[in-house]
Parts: structure tokens; C-alpha cells; sequence
């Protein structure tokens, strides 16, 4: 009996070693997509390979439809407008509303069947023909037609500009947790699967474009670097490269990997700036900003910041792992701040002075760690990606400027005098004092409204990292973080795996400070 005992005990042991194994699956895009800037729409077709990775045969996959939740006022993101943030909804109501339309889906070439999900008509249940079993892949393909709506929630067009974000058929997380089917909202971020991207774009000749990936075209990237260059040296009458011919298009093609979205920017205003950017490593990245060729312009050193950035946030954290990073100028006349997509993000701070605009483009620029090539689960967890952020953005603007873009032009001289390490005391210890009730483990979907989820997601958890960072020492907390972003880069961490890496790295148990993620009130 002791010798069945003890091997049902190894038994059990090794089955439920197995059950906590890590795995995810895995989504290859191959997307060919043409803008009509007239109808403001694209036309598109979508091949994607989905392989799964799980243990679990699966006999349907969730599906992403965000387009349309920019369709009526039943949506999710009209109820969350509608509920915590006037200014949102009265956007939404006079905007020009968009949609996605023309899915025909099959799998391995075979009919499939959909169901819409009862509550949000921008999720999907993709029934497969035959069920996929573990180890398997399989082929997904559908057309689709995308009527953008105004620019208003991160996606859409103003005049004959265009950001294309959240805009094609996406497959829902599925984790060992389960299904993650999210609808889309303007407070409360992503989930998605890692793969690759061979996405084909075909747009008038006299536009230019920013997108996540490597642009394939030698021609097109030629003359991009070429004009990119010379306007880094310029301070005004920046030069442009695209062609003056409207009447004819042009096909480019973008190539990504290890990356779990895809965005594109377009605009026949849009002028280059380009530079490379060398790692300690070795490795070479290219460096672009896009932006609109006004006089006296901020952005007449963005290539600078954006290399700024890559270079403090691989020193802090670990080594940039994209060829090319982008960041765009978006449209004027829309509040400051910023949104990310992998290798590609786009900023709005029109009235930004040069360290504001610093600020965010680093920010952004910095969510390629914290999204990007460590993908949370931001609708669950969004300080995991906002919050450790700002506490980058934090440390970046207090070593090069002496400022914070919280309290901006308000800090007396004799503030920004003292050492770092004295100036961002003084940050935090004001911060701390600003009422944030809600505890950062909140999920985005649970917060009362926009301002709170914004101070506590992003405020009170720099805080938390500070306090981190003061109990476990800078040095021990940067080579923590390394050890974090190692262990999961291209992966999806929970905050528990966080917990993991950092306790293993410093050697000491953590629950006091983590147990402060639940706390109510300042910290």
C-alpha cells in the first residue's frame, strides 16, 4: 500500500505540474487592405493561422469585431461614455458613426458558421467546422469591409487623415484562465494573441504612411530615409518625399513579428524625420516620427526623444527586441495624450511644449514593454501596463529635466535644483496626497469614471512602484525588472508571475507590498 501510495502521490504531482505549464496560442495574420479616402473606408481580405497551443481541443474561437463599437449607442463603449465621461459621449453622438461589414468566414477553405454574442455586437463566436485538437492549426480567412467612423476613440478619420486601429477580424485570448472575449472601450485597454503580421496596404501615392512592422518596399523606404534624414537637420521648411501624383496608388508592404496588434496611419500631410539608434548590444534600430509641417513645431527634435526613450527604457529593462519604432502626430484639434500599438504609436498633445511632449512620446514609446513584448491583460490588470509606465515616464523626465508632467510649469526653481533621487521624493510624496480611493487592482470596467481611472491606474501605481523601489533598493528593483521582462517577454504575465520574478530576483517575499495593490485610499 505505502508503494501505491506513494506512486499515485508522484502520479497526481506530475498531472498537476502539467495542468500549471505555460502555454498560448498563436495567431499568423497575412491582411490585404486598400483605403477609399472618398467613402472614408477600406475594403480587405484576412488569411489568419491559429494554432493551438492548449491542451484543450476547441470546437469555436471568439472573435474581435471593434469596429463596431463605434456602430450605435448599444455598445459597450457608448454605455461606458454614456455612464462616467460626458465629453466622451457627446463626441460619440456627433461623430459620423463606423462599422464592420462583409465577413464570409471559412476555415481550411470550408463555410463557417458565426453567432453574435447577446450582448455586444462587436464580439463574435466563430463555430469551426471540425473541432481543432491540441498540437493543431488551422486556417481562418474572411473579406471585410471597414466604414471608419470621426476620430474620436483612438480610430477613425478627420478630413482626408486616417488612424486605423482596432480594424480587422481579431481571434479573443485564450489562456488558461479560459476565453477572454472583450468588447472594445475607450477606458480599459487590450488582450491579444502573439504572432506574425504580413499586412499589404494599398493608399493614394501622395500619402505617407506609419505602421506597426518593417516597411518591405526598398524604393518607399529609400526615399523615407533619405528626406527623414535631412529633416533632422532642419528646423523649419521641412522637405517631403512622398509623390505629388493623386490620381494613382501605391501598394506597401509591413512585416512583423513577436507582435499582437497591428496599426496603421495615414496622411497626405505628413512630413519624415529618421534616424538609427545603436544598442549596447550591438543591434541597430531604425528611428521615425511622422508629423504635419507647421512652422515653429515641436517636433522638430521627436526623432530624438523617441531614440531617447528606446535607449533609457532598454538600459531599465531589458533590450528593444523590434527592428523599427515609430511615432505619429495625430490630428490638432483632439486632447492631449497618446495611444500605443506595437513598433508604432501615435500622440496628440497639441499645445505640448518640448519636455511635455517629450513626456508623452516617451510614455508611448514605452508602452513596447509594457503592452508590447509584455503582453497583460490590460482590461483586467491596466496598471500592469499604465501604471509601471508612468513610473518609467517618471524616472525619465526627473533624470533629464528635473520635471513632471503632472504638476508641468507649477514646480518652483528651487525643486528642480535638487538631486533626483531628492526631486522625485518630493513627486511622490505630493502625488501620495492627491485623493485616489479605488485600489489599483481594480479592473478598467469597474472604475466609476475617467478621471479615476486615470489617477489611480496610472498615479497611484508609480507610487506603488516607488514604494517598491524604496524597500527593495533602485539597483535590486532594476535588475528585478530585467529578470521580469526576460522570463516573459512575448507572453502574457499575470500579476502573480510579476510577484514570481521579482521575489526570485531579490530574494525576498513581497506580500506586503503587493497586498497594497488591494488597498483603498493613498498608499
Amino acid at each position: 500500500m505505502k508503494t501505491f501510495a506513494t506512486t499515485l502521490a508522484i502520479v497526481l504531482s506530475l498531472s498537476l505540474s502539467a495542468q500549471k505549464a505555460y502555454w498560448q496560442q498563436q495567431v499568423n495574420y497575412k491582411i490585404d487592405v486598400a483605403l477609399d479616402i472618398k467613402d472614408k473606408s477600406i475594403k480587405a481580405s484576412e488569411q489568419l493561422e491559429y494554432i493551438n497551443h492548449s491542451p484543450d481541443t476547441l470546437t469555436y474561437i471568439w472573435f474581435h469585431l471593434w469596429p463596431n463599437a463605434y456602430k450605435n449607442d448599444k455598445t459597450a463603449l457608448y454605455q461606458q461614455y454614456k455612464t462616467g465621461d460626458k465629453e466622451g459621449l457627446n463626441k460619440f453622438k456627433k461623430a459620423v458613426k463606423g462599422y464592420i461589414d462583409g465577413l464570409d468566414f471559412k476555415v481550411n477553405d470550408v463555410a463557417a458558421s458565426t453567432e453574435a454574442d447577446p450582448e455586444n455586437i462587436d464580439i463574435i463566436k466563430l463555430v469551426l467546422p471540425q473541432p481543432l485538437l491540441p498540437g493543431e492549426k488551422i486556417s481562418i480567412s474572411t473579406p471585410f469591409y471597414v466604414k471608419f467612423p470621426t476620430y474620436f476613440s483612438r480610430s477613425g478619420f478627420i478630413g482626408d487623415a486616417f488612424a486605423v486601429c482596432q480594424w480587422y477580424p481579431k481571434p479573443a485570448v485564450y489562456d488558461n484562465k479560459g476565453w477572454h472575449p472583450i468588447p472594445y472601450l475607450n477606458m480599459g485597454e487590450y488582450y491579444s494573441e502573439f504572432g506574425s503580421f504580413d499586412v499589404s496596404i494599398t493608399v493614394p501615392s501622395n500619402y505617407v504612411v506609419a505602421a506597426t512592422g518593417s516597411l518591405q518596399n526598398e524604393d518607399e523606404l529609400t526615399k523615407m530615409k533619405q528626406a527623414g534624414r535631412i529633416n533632422k537637420t532642419k528646423t523649419e521648411n521641412f522637405i517631403t518625399f512622398q509623390s505629388t501624383d493623386k490620381s494613382t496608388t501605391k501598394t506597401l508592404r509591413y512585416t512583423a513579428e513577436n507582435v499582437h496588434d497591428f496599426a496603421w496611419f495615414t496622411d497626405d500631410d505628413f512630413v519624415v524625420q529618421y534616424d538609427t539608434l545603436a544598442l549596447p548590444s550591438g543591434k541597430v534600430i531604425d528611428a521615425f516620427t511622422f508629423f504635419s509641417n507647421q512652422e515653429g513645431t515641436e517636433w522638430k527634435s521627436s526623432v530624438d526623444f523617441v531614440k531617447d526613450a528606446v535607449r533609457n527604457y532598454s538600459n531599465w529593462i531589458g533590450e528593444y527586441a523590434y527592428p523599427v519604432v515609430n511615432a505619429v502626430e495625430g490630428p490638432g484639434n483632439v486632447s492631449s495624450g497618446g495611444m500605443e500599438y506595437p513598433m508604432v504609436t501615435l500622440i496628440t498633445s497639441p499645445k505640448a511644449n518640448t519636455e511635455t511632449l517629450d513626456a508623452v512620446i516617451t510614455h508611448e514609446v514605452g508602452h513596447n514593454w509594457f503592452y508590447g513584448m509584455l503582453g497583460s491583460n490590460e482590461r483586467e490588470h491596466p496598471w500592469m501596463d499604465e501604471g509601471i509606465n508612468t513610473y518609467y515616464q517618471f524616472r525619465y523626465e526627473a533624470e533629464k529635466y528635473k520635471s513632471n508632467s503632472i504638476f508641468g510649469s507649477s514646480l518652483p526653481a528651487e525643486i528642480r535644483q535638487k538631486s533626483t533621487d531628492d526631486f522625485l521624493a518630493l513627486i511622490y510624496n505630493a502625488l501620495n496626497g492627491i485623493p485616489m480611493e479605488e485600489p489599483i487592482s481594480t479592473p478598467s470596467v469597474n472604475f466609476p469614471n475617467k478621471d479615476e481611472y486615470g489617477m489611480v491606474i496610472y498615479m497611484k501605481t508609480a507610487i506603488w512602484m516607488y514604494v517598491l523601489e524604496k524597500s527593495v533598493g533602485r539597483a535590486e528593483l532594476d535588475k528585478a525588472m530585467k529578470a521580469y521582462f526576460n522570463a516573459w517577454k512575448f507572453h502574457h504575465p499575470y500579476p502573480e508571475d510579476f510577484k514570481t520574478a521579482l521575489e526570485q530576483s531579490v530574494g525576498l517575499k513581497l506580500d506586503n507590498i503587493f497586498t497594497l495593490l488591494n488597498q483603498k485610499g493613498k498608499l
